[in-house]
Formats: C-alpha cells, sequence, structure tokens
C-alpha cells in the first residue's frame, strides 16, 4: 500500500519548537553539552502552594472522570479571575477546561471553520495556530510584519485583508515569539476595523498575560465595545504560573461556542486531568502578586539578553514587553559562508548554531517569519550568558 497515512497527517508539518528541542535532546544524549534555548517552557518549579493542591486531592481520591467541560468550582474561579484580571462577565457556562491552552484553540477552531473559511493570522505566529487553521481546510492569510513595528500589525494592514470569507482573526498579545504587547489604543484601532465586520470572530490568546515589563498594562480585547460577543478568550497555568506539564487551559467565550467546545472535546479526550484541575483551581484562586517573583526574575534576565544581543553584529534586536523571547532580526547572514557553511537562510543559520556552537534556537520561518530566530529567555541567567557567547563565538567569521 502506498499510501496508508492519511493526506490530512501526510501533510501536517512537525511542531518546529518542539522538533529542534527534540533534536538539541537527541545530542544531549549523545554527550554534548547542548544549551537549549528553543523551548517556551519556564525553568521554575511549580510553587509548592500549587503542588500541595495536587497532592491533598489525590489524598481526596480525586480520581473519576471529571466533567467534560472541567470541574463546576475550577469553572467558577476561571469567572473570577476574568472578573478579576479583565473585567470580563463569564458565567460557568461559558467556560471551557482543556488539557492546556493548544486543545482549547484546537477546540474552538474545529468547531467554528469550514473548508474555505479565511483565518487571518498577524505574523510572526505561534506554530501551531496555523497548523491547526490547515487540519480544518481552512485558508491562513498571513498579514507581515518586522521588528521596525515591533511586530505588530496595524488596522489599515487588518482592513484590506478582510473578505466576505474570514471567519476568524487570532491575536496574541503578549506574543509569542516576539515579545511584543498590544497597548489599548492599538487594540481599539483593531476593534474598530472588527466592528465593521460583524462576520469576523476573534481568537483572543492571552497565556502570557502576567508576564509583562516596564509598567505595561494588559488590555482582553473581549473588554473593547462591541467584542465581548464575537471573542473567544484563551489562557491557562502553564506560563505564569510554570505548570507547563500539568496540562490545563481553558476558554471564556459565548455560550453557543462554548457549548460546541465542549461537545468537540466530549469525543476527543474528555474532561481534563482531574488532579491539575484541582491544582489550577488552586493557582488560579491565588492573586498574581504570588508569581510576582518569576516575572522579576524573567525581567532581569530580558535586560541581560538584551545588551549581549545587541554586542553581536548583525543581529537587529527589539525590545519586548512581554512573554520571555527575543526574536532578532538575522538576514545580515543570509548569503554569507561562515566557517565554511554557507548560511542560506534562518533555518540554515538555526542548524549552524545548534551543530557549530551548541545552542537550539527556533528559526523564524517556523513563525511566519523567516528573517529571524527566536531565542527563550527561560533559563538561568548563567545558561544565557553562555548560550550567547557561544553564538558570537561560531558567527564571527574566519
Amino acid at each position: 500500500m502506498k499510501h496508508v497515512l492519511s493526506d490530512r497527517i501526510r501533510n501536517l508539518t512537525v511542531s518546529q519548537t518542539l522538533e529542534m528541542s527534540r533534536k538539541a535532546r537527541e545530542m544531549r544524549e549523545k554527550g554534548f553539552d547542548v544549551l537549549n534555548l528553543s523551548l517556551g517552557e519556564p525553568d521554575f518549579n511549580t510553587p509548592d502552594f500549587i503542588k500541595d493542591a495536587a497532592i491533598q486531592a489525590i489524598n481526596d481520591n480525586y480520581h473519576a472522570y471529571p466533567p467534560v467541560n472541567g470541574y463546576l468550582d475550577l469553572r467558577e474561579t476561571v469567572c473570577k479571575k476574568f472578573k478579576r484580571d479583565n473585567g470580563l462577565e463569564y458565567t460557568p457556562d461559558q467556560i471551557v477546561i482543556s488539557t492546556g491552552a493548544k486543545q482549547s484553540l484546537a477546540n474552538i477552531i474545529w468547531s467554528l471553520i469550514n473548508p474555505g473559511d479565511e483565518i487571518i493570522l498577524p505574523s510572526p505566529y505561534w506554530v501551531s495556530y496555523v497548523a491547526l487553521g490547515k487540519l480544518s481546510k481552512a485558508e491562513i492569510i498571513s498579514l507581515p510584519t518586522g521588528i521596525d513595528s515591533d511586530y505588530k500589525i496595524t488596522a489599515e494592514q487588518l482592513e484590506k485583508a478582510i473578505t466576505p470569507r474570514t471567519k476568524l482573526f487570532f491575536l496574541n498579545s503578549p506574543a509569542n515569539p516576539s515579545g511584543s504587547v498590544y497597548l489599548r489604543e492599538e487594540l481599539e484601532a483593531l476593534a474598530e476595523v472588527l466592528r465593521r465586520h460583524p462576520q469576523v470572530y476573534i481568537i483572543s490568546d492571552e497565556i502570557y498575560e502576567h508576564i509583562r515589563y516596564d509598567g505595561v498594562q494588559h488590555t482582553s480585547f473581549a473588554a473593547l465595545d462591541g467584542m465581548y460577543e464575537r471573542t473567544i478568550t484563551v489562557n491557562g497555568v502553564s506560563k505564569a504560573f510554570s505548570m507547563t506539564g500539568w496540562r490545563i487551559g481553558y476558554i471564556g467565550a459565548p455560550l453557543e461556542i462554548a457549548r460546541a467546545c465542549t461537545k468537540m472535546q466530549g469525543q476527543v479526550t474528555s474532561g481534563a486531568n482531574c488532579i491539575g484541575q484541582r491544582a489550577a483551581l488552586t493557582a488560579l484562586e491565588a492573586s498574581p502578586d504570588k508569581i510576582q517573583y518569576m516575572v522579576e526574575e524573567f525581567d532581569a534576565r530580558r535586560k541581560l539578553v538584551s545588551e549581549l544581543l545587541k554586542d553581536i553584529p548583525g543581529f537587529k534586536v527589539n525590545d519586548p514587553k512581554g512573554a520571555f523571547y527575543f526574536f532578532p532580526d538575522v538576514s545580515h547572514y543570509f548569503g554569507k559562508v561562515i566557517k565554511g557553511r554557507e548560511i542560506k537562510d534562518a533555518n540554515d543559520l538555526a542548524f549552524f548554531l545548534l551543530e557549530e556552537a551548541l545552542v537550539a534556537t527556533v528559526s523564524g520561518d517556523a513563525f511566519g517569519s523567516p528573517e529571524c530566530l527566536r531565542l527563550s529567555y527561560a533559563s538561568s541567567r548563567e545558561t544565557l550568558v553562555e548560550a550567547i557567547k557561544r553564538i558570537k563565538n561560531a558567527l564571527t567569521e574566519s
């Protein structure tokens, strides 16, 4: 049989962030001292008060199938969190708890998109947005940005991109991979465009909302006039609470969409992990002040890495105000031969740095910005200093 696998899976690309992390892990297993700046995962332990809640849940015999859309008390806590942090009023039946925010996104897209519908993605974008859209046979409309605009689209770009077939617009602020944060006035300008196009729904991915710097404020898109009824807000506990492996994400959505996501999830995974849900409840009950020590450390690393990257010839660096990534423009190196190797694009550069400098990064091509590299600073300061030293040394032409 020539084609055992479906066209769907054969045409699906592997997540390049996970692929680069896998390659780095394999090289480490072979004895190479690889420093991994490829994966967006906090290096802090989950806070003890959250771990204690999970232990208590085990002792309280939480083990049975939970409701598909999540425990009621957790959904009530999510409602309180949305009101406290975002000024959004939801009822528990508008909340769906999922196995990570990635499943939340899949539920939404697969519930809303028909083949041929258009999804507008500002680029750079998180890698899975495109993959999930393509699985639904959507047409992906990418809006390019660059370092000079701080990787943010304009209202004019959005207006020109919308057609009668547009169904979804993705917004991610603070953003992965750029670290950019849309200011309220920038979001208001986008909302003004969308008010003229009522057929367009908005996915607002706010997973990094608590990781912000220099006093920059976070605005939930659903809080803007006229956007609540058309916005699905996606969040989770992975980034802010260092709970990536607990796999708990959630949405706040119009009731019809929340019910559709519950229906979809019921046929795919059913309810999210019961112990993870109990831990997430405790995390979301807590004040954001409880994780401020992580944010302060990320900020110190951000400032450190910014100065180090600016010292590498040919690296153009912006000033990210959120998340924990830098996304330098490295097109200066394209077409050059370094240490006997031709660097044609960011993919070549990423593999060159992995093999020559033993530093894992991710090509910007994975995020729709082929002139860039993504570097995560969710690692110790010592690791970051050494990694960027290696990158600089490797790029010194000889």
